[in-house]
């Protein structure tokens, strides 16, 4: 009598993980997503590991939930995933300011960023 099971949003051998409100710009978030575009999770994941920028943590947290989705719920081989897709959007932006000299005011703009992260089971070449 139940609900029926809502569709797959990705490919039978993909699996997502999404990230919202990361306290970053897009543009520097971006730099860390492209970083890890197109390699094996593992490579991935080192890279992320001894990079020094301080979103790369974050990043990392995303892709090992995506690996996890992939494993735990699409039954996917995690040793032949690749990140198929890394993109990010923006998210709200917290306007904030200080005071300037003569009265004025300085505006200061706080963005806020999510990264989605998809994985892809390569395909074996026999």
């Amino acid at each position: 009598m139940g609900k029926e099971k809502n569709p797959r949003r990705v490919a039978e051998n993909e699996a997502m993980a999404k990230t919202r409100m990361l306290r970053v710009s897009p543009q520097k978030l971006n730099l860390v997503a492209a970083m890890i575009r197109g390699k094996t999770v593992g490579k991935a994941l080192s890279d992320l590991s001894f990079s020094k920028r301080r979103i790369a943590g974050d990043v990392k947290k995303c892709l090992q939930s995506a690996i996890a989705n992939a494993e735990n719920n699409h039954d996917l081989d995690v040793d032949e995933l690749i990140v198929a897709e890394a993109f990010v959007g923006k998210n709200l932006v917290m306007k904030r300011g200080r005071p300037r000299a003569r009265g004025r005011f300085g505006p200061l703009r706080k963005p806020f960023s999510e990264l989605t992260i998809k994985l892809r089971q390569a395909e074996e070449h026999a």
